[in-house]
């Protein structure tokens, strides 16, 4: 039985602790600001895929060589830079950049190497075009979606 002499406390159980989730939406918040701020955003009208026109009944076709659109240099896996499906060495490649430069002293170059393209064939490229005084020069990267 129960001893008269003894005395026993009893406190009661403590409720759980409840897991907050407000710190983790916070540190959320904050990752999110964090990352629109540092992400770079890319210019999607960069290499046009059709040619817009006012009217839709103007279906001229236009010449493929107009002074405001890019030009655009593949790099193959064979290292070899292509314009418009012809391979050029460097001396027509600094030709081609300098009759480019003197129609539009500000025109855009791109330059796509293939994913098999030897890094000293973008260098190559990059270094003619940097000779030929170019100074609008991007380096584009296609990426396979899986």
């Amino acid at each position: 039985m129960h001893d008269p002499s003894t005395l026993t406390l009893s406190r009661p159980k403590p409720p759980k602790a409840l897991i907050s989730l407000v710190p983790m939406i916070d540190v959320m918040l904050i990752l999110l600001v964090f990352f629109m701020v540092t992400s770079t955003y890319l210019n999607l009208d960069m290499i046009p895929a059709v040619q817009r026109a006012d009217d839709p009944g103007n279906a001229a076709p236009q010449a493929a060589e107009t002074p405001g659109t890019p030009l655009m240099i593949r790099i193959g896996a064979d290292g070899i830079p292509t314009v418009r499906g012809a391979g050029l060495n460097t001396s027509e490649l600094e030709a081609l950049f300098l009759d480019r430069l003197q129609s539009t002293p500000a025109f855009q170059l791109l330059v796509l190497p293939s994913g098999a393209a030897d890094m000293q064939a973008l260098v190559s490229v990059m270094d003619v075009a940097t000779r030929a005084g170019v100074t609008n020069l991007r380096v584009v990267r296609l990426e396979v979606a899986e």
